[in-house]
């Protein structure tokens, strides 16, 4: 079955969560840094984030959660954005911290932007995947989600499982156990994220803007700084309920699918860095 097949059949239940009526910005996010790099525009349904040389921006959500569904929609910036990196992502604070990223990767214009995710957990973190992408994330808005239950997290792209990492702490799996509030940024990866750092920034390009939209989150709100999860693991919150422990056999179809053709780069399989392969990667 072709990717495209598969999504055409592909009917995935979490699509209605994210859909709702539009939220605005202030109601559960805030800005962090970069004030006069924010624009909010459309009552608050949309905000602009902005890049040149004196600074990018970031946001962040007034709550932190320990478990849920989180998703933004985002659209990247165009033409040359070699250097600039755009990233949405869930993160903890203070030490061994726990972080769950999607950062895109620009390109020189008329190159693939790359999806890069990542997982730390308990502070360790060098679990990269990258992958490129279907569609032109520059042309329009598409969803950006993570689902985080007790028993296995997903990342999606509008509703296609990219990404499973997997709770298997029995065998010495680092999995995240603390709170996490949701952020994003447009930022300089001049240094590493074009080829390696060897693609820099041109600057006569910028400003480089990015947009959000989807502004509602699904998690269950906990103290900042807690790694007492277990209230959000329970089943009164519909992504703990057991049918979200694994993908269903429709979804691990598409994932498969989506491995085989888009994955260009897996930690699990670079024996240079790991010689020994990672427990995760068992999967």
């Amino acid at each position: 079955m072709n990717l495209l097949s598969s999504i055409l059949r592909f009917i995935f239940v979490f699509s209605v969560v994210a859909n709702g009526a539009a939220i605005s910005f202030d109601e559960n996010y805030k800005i962090t840094w970069g004030y006069d790099h924010v624009f909010p525009f459309n009552q608050g349904t949309q905000v602009q984030l902005s890049l040149d040389q004196s600074s990018g921006a970031g946001f962040e959500s007034k709550l932190s959660y320990g478990s849920g569904y989180f998703h933004m929609k985002i659209k990247l910036p165009p033409k040359d954005s070699a250097g600039v990196v755009t990233a949405f992502y869930l993160t903890s604070k203070g030490d061994n911290h726990d972080e769950l990223d999607f950062e895109f990767l620009g390109n020189r214009e008329g190159k693939p932007i790359v999806l890069q995710t990542n997982v730390f957990a308990n502070g360790l973190g060098n679990r990269e995947q990258r992958l490129s992408l279907w569609f032109d994330p520059t042309a329009d808005f598409h969803d950006y989600k993570i689902m985080w239950n007790e028993h296995q997290i997903v990342y999606f792209v509008d509703d296609i499982p990219i990404r499973v990492y997997k709770n298997d702490t029995k065998i010495g799996v680092d999995y995240p156990s603390h709170a996490m509030q949701i952020e994003a940024s447009l930022w300089d990866g001049s240094n590493w994220a074009t080829d390696g750092g060897q693609t820099k920034i041109n600057w006569s390009h910028s400003p480089f803007k990015a947009y959000f939209q989807g502004f509602d989150t699904n998690g269950c709100s906990i103290q900042e700084s807690s790694t007492n999860l277990g209230q959000c693991f329970s089943e009164n919150y519909w992504w703990n309920s057991q049918k979200y422990w694994k993908l269903d056999n429709a979804q691990q179809k598409v994932y498969e699918s989506v491995k085989k053709k888009y994955l260009t780069y897996d930690y699990c399989s670079d024996r240079s860095r790991y010689p020994t392969i990672p427990p995760e990667c068992s999967h």
